[in-house]
């Protein structure tokens, strides 16, 4: 096939980054405003849409759309989604002839490919991460002419006539990003994304497009509610306090210092904490509305308004390949951390909300932000005679590590349905734990054990999954570690196992190999570019670009790469050790399965509106059942059959944690 790489610049009056994609390009003003492009690696030429017929001759649309809708030629964008979809709706208000699910079929996404070899994402943050030289990176001058050109002013349009200069800057800035884009795709070219993973990418282009329903009117009134009982807290704090702006944490921390309530902050952890201890009626009342108006309830309904479109559907919720491990990310309303729901009557509160009854909200559940908090997953809603089949995987990192190690002790507790935690305390006490039984107290340790320690955690990692705030001592926590691991000592072994692996790897340049299912391998890219790939029982691959063994943070030698940071988000030294590569493991293996299991459901006629970790949320006509869905998420994988995968689900009439 021929290869067409292609770069567009656009305007419209939505904001992209929190109206998302699909609501940007359904406004009324969308327009493209240049297209550049380059045939087979050839020059790139330039299409300036904002011309008049006049000067742009039909010719040159002709051209470039002959080369975009010609099944022989594959067509290659950075953050392709968006040509794509930007492409085939401008056809279509145009008249021309283009197919937009034809076209997705010969799309390939060079972000994707960047990030599936262990790259940032973000065409200037891969350029400079690969090192590309000056002429071939992309221009810094790009923002300001983005805001110039294709974003409205106080309501005003910015055109070409009205700033000449700039927009012959703004045309080579748009056909520097083709030449920019070839350069990282000539780059990624040893490594290709595998078939499979094209595949699912370009499904989950129509699962975004595909869409949530959302309840407008509840998210409406949500908003309402909120605006009202906002006002009358900060109106009752004000009254307590005397202050002009009781939000301001630096007026809080000095009025509450004046009632003998001494604190540096106002964090979530330091509320809590304070209001455990004693306090005064107005100390405690005002820390009580802090805490209320600390809820991030309203950020998710303003988050949903912002990007539902004009038939009520949310769409654009998720970016393919968002972590290292291959895992989706959350864009736009960040479905990925959703506040739970423990609400006793869902039904009851959605009514209230929707009466926008402030009051009988008060009455009946007590602080109204957190029942709007509770009721945001209440929000999506499955499209008009149909409902929601919900279905997630059992304990599948903990059925995956067990598996990877041989803990046969563990998967013979996943394998009869028993309760890993009471399992694992048992295991630790030597004693029988159950769940409302005997020892039943054992089990929480159990529970905060399994969570924090199973990739190499200590007493730290239990801190940090709130195991003093569950009523364990710090002296105790120690003995719970050596418990823990003496329990689960092929688990131990499995991390050091893998971290002497990817040492040897890294210093030998040969492969080893992991629990009989993991290869680590070294390969050689561009120039001398080294990675360090890690082969999952898939067959995909983990990409750790330039790795070598040098001094960590704490003056250890230990496996070092670049990466991106997952705190900071910026391209950089990482480190890594056998815990954590254990995680990485772990993680994508049950990535890999979420896939495949997405593949089957679909192709069994399933529409996915949804998927949240391992959950999936399927739109279901009348006839679909939710059996047969669980019955689908506990079919086993062809490359790790071992793996004892269980679903559970319900059945709903709007999306909730059941």
């Amino acid at each position: 096939m021929r290869t067409l790489h292609v770069d567009i610049e656009t305007y419209s009056s939505e904001p992209i980054k929190t109206a998302g994609l699909y609501r940007y390009v359904e406004a009324e003003d969308f327009a493209i405003l240049l297209i550049a492009y380059s045939i087979d690696g050839g020059p790139v030429a330039l299409v300036d849409l904002t011309q008049a017929r006049g000067v742009l001759t039909y010719a040159e649309i002709q051209t470039f759309f002959g080369w975009l809708s010609n099944p022989d030629v594959q067509v290659h964008a950075y953050n392709a989604a968006f040509e794509w979809w930007c492409l085939t709706t401008w056809a279509e208000r145009s008249g021309w002839p283009l197919d937009r699910w034809e076209l997705l079929r010969r799309m390939r996404c060079t972000m994707v490919h960047g990030l599936y070899c262990g790259y940032p994402a973000g065409l200037e943050a891969i350029g400079h991460a690969m090192g590309l030289p000056e002429d071939k990176q992309k221009l810094a001058t790009g923002r300001a002419l983005i805001r110039t050109f294709c974003q409205p002013h106080d309501g005003r349009r910015t055109l070409p006539r009205h700033e000449p200069e700039r927009w012959e800057l703004f045309k080579e800035y748009c056909k520097q990003d083709v030449v920019t884009e070839m350069a990282v795709a000539a780059r990624l070219k040893s490594f290709p994304l595998p078939q499979i993973e094209q595949q699912r990418w370009q499904r989950d282009q129509i699962i975004n497009a595909r869409g949530m329903r959302v309840d407008r009117q509840l998210v409406d009134a949500a908003l309402a509610v909120d605006a009202a009982a906002t006002g009358e807290l900060q109106a009752e704090a004000t009254t307590i306090s005397g202050l002009d702006n009781p939000k301001s944490v630096q007026q809080l921390t000095g009025w509450l210092a004046g009632q003998g309530v001494d604190t540096a902050d106002l964090r979530k952890e330091t509320v809590e904490d304070l209001l455990g201890g004693g306090l005064d009626a107005g100390s405690r009342r005002m820390l009580e509305i802090r805490q209320e108006l600390a809820k991030t309830s309203t950020r998710k309904y303003a988050a949903i308004k912002a990007c539902v479109g004009l038939d009520d559907r949310v769409r654009g919720l998720f970016q393919f390949y968002g972590t290292r491990t291959g895992r989706w990310a959350g864009r736009l309303v960040q479905v990925h951390n959703l506040p739970q729901n423990h609400l006793p009557a869902l039904d009851a509160a959605r009514e209230l909300v929707r009466r926008q009854d402030v009051d009988a909200l008060r009455l009946v559940y007590g602080a109204v932000p957190d029942v709007l908090s509770q009721l945001i997953r209440t929000a999506f809603v499955p499209s008009e005679g149909r409902r929601f089949l919900v279905a997630d995987f059992a304990a599948i990192e903990a059925r995956i590590i067990a598996a990877l190690a041989g803990e046969t002790w563990r998967q013979e507790v996943l394998a009869q349905g028993g309760d890993i935690y009471c399992a694992s305390a048992s295991k630790m006490f030597k004693v029988p734990v159950e769940k409302h039984g005997v020892n039943s107290h054992l089990r929480q340790k159990g529970k905060i054990a399994e969570l924090a320690l199973g990739y190499q955690g200590s007493t730290g990692a239990l801190i940090s999954m709130g195991a003093l705030k569950m009523g364990l001592t710090e002296e105790e926590l120690p003995e719970i570690v050596a418990a823990w691991r003496k329990a689960n000592s092929r688990i131990v072994g499995l991390w050091y196992h893998m971290e002497e692996a990817a040492t040897q790897t890294v210093l030998s340049g040969h492969p080893h190999t992991v629990a009989g299912r993991i290869t680590l391998r070294l390969a050689a890219g561009h120039g001398d570019k080294v990675y360090l790939l890690m082969q999952l029982p898939s067959g995909r691959c983990l990409y750790y670009p330039r790795p070598r063994i040098g001094p960590n943070r704490k003056g250890r030698d230990s496996l070092l790469f670049m990466g991106v940071d997952q705190t900071t988000k910026k391209w950089g030294l990482q480190e890594t050790y056998g815990g954590k590569l254990v995680e990485n493991a772990v993680q994508a293996i049950a990535r890999d399965c979420l896939a495949e299991t997405i593949d089957r459901l679909e192709a069994r006629g399933y529409q996915i509106v949804m998927h949240v970790h391992d959950e999936v949320i399927i739109e279901a006509t009348p006839e679909q059942r939710l059996e047969d869905v669980v019955a689908v998420m506990g079919e086993p994988m062809p490359w790790m059959p071992d793996l004892l995968l269980r679903g559970d689900g319900f059945e709903a009439t709007y999306y909730k944690k059941d």
